[in-house]
């Protein structure tokens, strides 16, 4: 049988913290994507005095496989190892081709700026998660529709429009949304990019604007102002997304503030969620156990939430203040 053993390198990052971030998930992802069916072992290694993660895969790379390393967030670069080659005793790493390209630079998520902006590595690792969890773990990014419910600033929109989704996102803070679209038109303007934008009013509802961004085919992002319990109006024409993905905010220091936008918010999201789609949302989980969790999202909606290994090895330190992060991934149907 042939097999393949591999390497991977930790996706550099601007600080020790996001480092070990990067080193606590990169397996867990791995383990979760594409490659899970060929997947025999994952394993820590020292090269030169770093740490890469060893793979053994039960397969040779096909250009599928290059697709599913070439998605991967925690980790950067990729090379075939081995043991020993042409009559040298020390490994040889030799350099893979991944065979995937985000259709829009990774800068446009990167030199988005505001307050309270979650890392974005962490955001791709997330969308990521989603799709591998999903039914349609076999589609390609440009044949899926995303929904971020929580938007913020949108990082989460900006992330998964570059790796070729359709996006769609809810905010209730004017702002947030207003500035993001702002900073999206002067982008794609600087990026030679074309992008179309249409304001639209929604009675009794809010705003909401609707891109048409043509890079590599053309892509949709809509940005609603609204309520995310309003979701399913709020986002009225987009066709359902595969996809549900959220940072819920951290903010909030009052659990019983949490509980209720999940018991509002939840059943909104499953109706707009396509069957066989995934959500999945990081928490500050300090003050709010994983099982609890679990059992508000269960009590909430008819979701299904994963909880086996490795979904439920997904908790990290993110600094001093949120001494805790989870991660839920719930499917529909």
């Amino acid at each position: 049988m042939s097999e393949s053993i591999l390497v991977a390198q930790i996706a550099p990052q601007r600080s020790t913290q996001y480092t070990q971030l990067a080193t606590t998930l990169a397996p867990f992802e791995i383990q979760l994507s594409g490659l899970r069916p060929y997947l025999q072992d994952v394993q820590p290694i020292e090269l030169g005095g770093q740490t890469y993660l060893k793979l053994r895969l039960t397969t040779e790379l096909d250009e599928s496989l290059r697709y599913e390393l070439g998605t991967l967030a925690m980790t950067s670069a990729y090379f075939l190892y081995h043991e020993a080659l042409g009559g040298h005793p020390v490994p040889v790493l030799e350099p893979i081709a991944t065979q995937f390209r985000p259709v829009i630079s990774p800068d446009l998520a990167l030199t988005r700026r505001y307050r309270g902006k979650t890392n974005e590595l962490f955001t791709h690792f997330l969308c990521n998660l989603a799709r591998f969890s999903s039914d349609f773990a076999e589609k390609q990014w440009d044949d899926l529709r995303l929904l971020d419910p929580l938007a913020g600033g949108g990082t989460t929109l900006l992330t998964a429009l570059s790796l070729g989704a359709d996006v769609v996102g809810v905010e209730r803070t004017a702002q947030d949304v207003t500035t993001t679209i702002a900073f999206l038109r002067d982008y794609m303007r600087s990026e030679g990019i074309s992008c179309k934008i249409k304001e639209e009013r929604l009675k009794k509802l809010g705003q909401r604007w609707w891109c048409t961004i043509n890079a590599a085919g053309t892509q949709e992002l809509v940005f609603a102002n609204g309520d995310t319990t309003q979701t399913d109006q709020l986002i009225s024409g987009f066709k359902k997304p595969h996809l549900i993905v959220a940072d819920l905010p951290y903010g909030i220091q009052h659990r019983a503030a949490v509980e209720e936008l999940l018991h509002s918010a939840l059943p909104v999201w499953e109706r707009v969620l396509t069957q066989g789609g995934a959500l999945v949302f990081a928490w500050d989980a300090t003050r709010f156990p994983r099982a609890e969790m679990v059992e508000l999202v269960e009590e909430s909606a008819s979701l299904v939430v994963l909880n086996e290994s490795p979904y439920s090895q997904l908790e990290h330190r993110v600094d001093r203040v949120i001494k805790r992060r989870d991660v839920i991934v719930a499917k529909h149907g």
